[in-house]
Order: C-alpha cells, then sequence, then structure tokens
C-alpha cells in the first residue's frame, strides 16, 4: 500500500489540477459575492470636483487670517446645486457637505464658527487654506486601478468599483460543484429511518460550505450502495455539466466501499488516495474529464475538515483567486498538555479564549471522534498539529484554523 500523502503535497495536487472557469458579465447591482476575472480601473475622478467636507462657509483664508471678519455672502453652493462663479475678497459662499467648492475659495469655516447677519456672516474662528476641503481625485483618479482579478466582491468593493463609473462587472461564472451522499445507511432529513439508518447531514455541510465559497451547489441526492445507483449519480453529475463531483463516504476498498470502483468503470484518472491527516484520511481525488472529483470521508466531522483544508481552496482556484492556496492558519498558545502525535496531521476541534500576550488560547475539546457534530458546532477553531509533533505543553506555541462562519 502506498505512503499516506502529506497534506501540503496533496492541497497542492488539487490545485495545480484546476483551472478558472469562464468569465460573463453581470450588472453591478448582482455582482456581490461573485469574484472578478478582470481588474477593475477607475472610469472617473472621485470626487470629480473640489468638495466641502463640513456645512459652513467656504471662503478665501485671507480673509479670516484675523477674527472676527465679517463677510458678504453671495450664494449656496449645495451637493447637486453647485454655484457658479467666483469668490471675490470680503466675500463667502454657504455650503453645504458634498457640494461643489466655488472657485477663488480656499478653506470652509464650519457654521459652528460663524454668526448669519442678514446677507452677511461673522466669522469668529478663521481656518488655513484647505481645512474641510477634499479635493478633486483624493479618493482616486481615472485609469487609477481600483481591484485586482481574483478579488471577491463585498460590499464595499462593489461600492468603489460603482464610484469608478462601472455598470457592469467581469466576473467568473460560479463552479458548478455536485454532492453525492452515498451509503444504503443513509436517509434524508425527515424521512421514515430504520433502526439502522441515520440521516444524511455531509451533504448539506458541503453544499452550503461551496456556496460560502462561492460556486452553485448541485444536490445529487443518496446513492445506495450498489453500481448502478452510483453509476447513475455520476451521470446526473455529468449531465449537470458540473465542474466538481464531491462524494462523501464509500471511498475506501472495503467491502462495501464502491465509490473509487464505480468511478473507475467510469473512466476516473485517479491522482491520489489516502492523506496523511485526521480526521479524513481516506480522501481521493481525480477527475472524470473535464470533472474535477473528490471523495470525501463518511464521517460527518472528517468530511467538513476535508471541505475546509480541500474543498474550499479548490473553489477558489476554479474562481481564479490567486491566493486560493494561501495559508489561513494563525499563531496561538496550548490551553492543555498534548501527548506526542503520530504520523498524520491532527486538527483538533477546540475553543479559544486570549492570553495575556494577546494571542489566542486553545483548547481542544475532550472528545475528538470523526462522528461527533455537537462538538464541531461549538468549536471555534481547529488546532494543528504536525505529523509526528513532539508532547506540548499548556502555554506552548501552536497553529489554529479558525472556523470562521461569516464565508
Amino acid at each position: 500500500m502506498s505512503p499516506l500523502l502529506p497534506v501540503a503535497e496533496a492541497l497542492a495536487r488539487i490545485l495545480a489540477d484546476a483551472a478558472p472557469v469562464e468569465a460573463e458579465t453581470v450588472a453591478i447591482g448582482e455582482a456581490a459575492g461573485r469574484t472578478l476575472a478582470a481588474d477593475v480601473a477607475a472610469l472617473r475622478t472621485q470626487p470629480p470636483f473640489t468638495t466641502s467636507a463640513m456645512d459652513g462657509y467656504a471662503v478665501r483664508a485671507d480673509d479670516v487670517a484675523r477674527v472676527p471678519a465679517r463677510l458678504r455672502v453671495i450664494g449656496t453652493s449645495a451637493a447637486g446645486h453647485g454655484l457658479r462663479g467666483p469668490v471675490g475678497p470680503g466675500e463667502a459662499v454657504r455650503i453645504f457637505t458634498g457640494a461643489p467648492m466655488p472657485e477663488g475659495a480656499d478653506t470652509v469655516v464650519i457654521q459652528e464658527d460663524a454668526d448669519t447677519e442678514a446677507d452677511a456672516v461673522r466669522v469668529r474662528e478663521g481656518n488655513p487654506p484647505g481645512r474641510h476641503v477634499r479635493a478633486s481625485g483624493l479618493d482616486f483618479r481615472e485609469g487609477d486601478l481600483l481591484l485586482r482579478a481574483g478579488e471577491r466582491l463585498d460590499g464595499w468593493r462593489v461600492a468603489l468599483a460603482a464610484a469608478g463609473g462601472h455598470p457592469d462587472l467581469r466576473v467568473r461564472r460560479r463552479p458548478r460543484v455536485a454532492v453525492l451522499a452515498t451509503g444504503d445507511e443513509l436517509v434524508r432529513p425527515g424521512e421514515p429511518a430504520a433502526w439502522d439508518q441515520i440521516v444524511a447531514s455531509n451533504g448539506l455541510a458541503l453544499a452550503a460550505m461551496a456556496v460560502e465559497a462561492g460556486a452553485e451547489a448541485i444536490d445529487l441526492g443518496i446513492a445506495g450502495d450498489r453500481f448502478a445507483d452510483l453509476e447513475a449519480a455520476i451521470g446526473r453529475a455529468r449531465d449537470a455539466r458540473a465542474d466538481l463531483l464531491i462524494t462523501l463516504g464509500g471511498a475506501s476498498v472495503g467491502d462495501h466501499d464502491l465509490v473509487q470502483s464505480a468511478l473507475a468503470r467510469q473512466g476516473l484518472e485517479l491522482g491520489f488516495w489516502r492523506v496523511a491527516l485526521r480526521p479524513g484520511k481516506p480522501l481521493m481525488h481525480g477527475r472524470l474529464g473535464p470533472m474535477a472529483v473528490l471523495g470525501l470521508p463518511g464521517n460527518p466531522v472528517s468530511s467538513v475538515v476535508c471541505g475546509l483544508v480541500f474543498v474550499r481552496p479548490l473553489i477558489r482556484a476554479l474562481l481564479g483567486d490567486p491566493l486560493a492556496g494561501a495559508d489561513r492558519t494563525e499563531p496561538a498558545r496550548l490551553g492543555c498538555d498534548l501527548p506526542a502525535n503520530d504520523g498524520r496531521q491532527d486538527y483538533m476541534r477546540a475553543r479559544l479564549d486570549t492570553a495575556p500576550d494577546r494571542l489566542p488560547v486553545a483548547h481542544p475539546a475532550a472528545r475528538q471522534d470523526s462522528s461527533m457534530l455537537s462538538v464541531l458546532a461549538h468549536a471555534e477553531a481547529l488546532l494543528i498539529r504536525a505529523p509526528h509533533a513532539p508532547a506540548a505543553r499548556a502555554g506552548d506555541p501552536c497553529r489554529i484554523l479558525r472556523l470562521d462562519r461569516s464565508l
């Protein structure tokens, strides 16, 4: 039997096989959550004119160098209703936030520092040139690079692209991720279950993770432990033109583990299976023509851990994210003593608190069984232990991967 593949090598091989999916154009109002397929440059300057940053009076700084100063008010400049014409010596313009600065004025006296007197204003506090003024191009200028290809568009990135004058954007289409649960022991939530059956939960978790990563999830249901069922489900994934097929369970080589054999009968080009991690050792990777295949373990926590470590980066790679394979772990400290580790990289479910040096402190759950979703649901991070890590003491440095449920 071939040796277990290290986690880093397995991830590198998965990502090396992933080419970005095609691009499409979407309206700016539909772009949130999508991933850019092309750089975004500003089509206009922002702000396009010099504006006031406060409500008050646009004046010449020389006229308020000595206060009090009485100036004649010659008009009003409001957002969308700017005042044309210059401000001369001894003159002021009533101005509001976001309004164009009139020609000749170079500072804004805020209204709290001035008193209105009929058609004049009495300034009690003067300002130097440029105070409370936003220069044209303060944010960006036409032609400036605003966003790079591969960035995922959240609300503020969408706002930036819109401010730059873009009514639509080139983004990657959503990768199609087909999810197939396998095993005679599984039933859907709400369906009657025999005494020897359990509810299929893994598929819901992996579908949600796929959507959160930017993909479209395709539910292939549950296939029983029969080649006909498995091959029919694989056919449905192909018919749906899935970019990635995720199978859950049955990827090992036991008498009832038929998934790998069914895929092989359909032409699977096997990349590898069996990775040196816990939980999740029987991970399979390969390709069926244009469709990538990941066979994940059947235990719920194993499949979720494999989803975090391998599936999410793969989807981001399909979306052209240059940081798809970036290390998302962070330093922490152990909250308890731990024995030496064996040859597999361990991902222990843990809760977090904070040490005096402000590093998070990871407290692994007492029970780490890969079937226990209750432990995973209340964990805040995965505590990562390298293969053959020596025994460690509370307070020793460690690495964690946060279970960020906002993604």
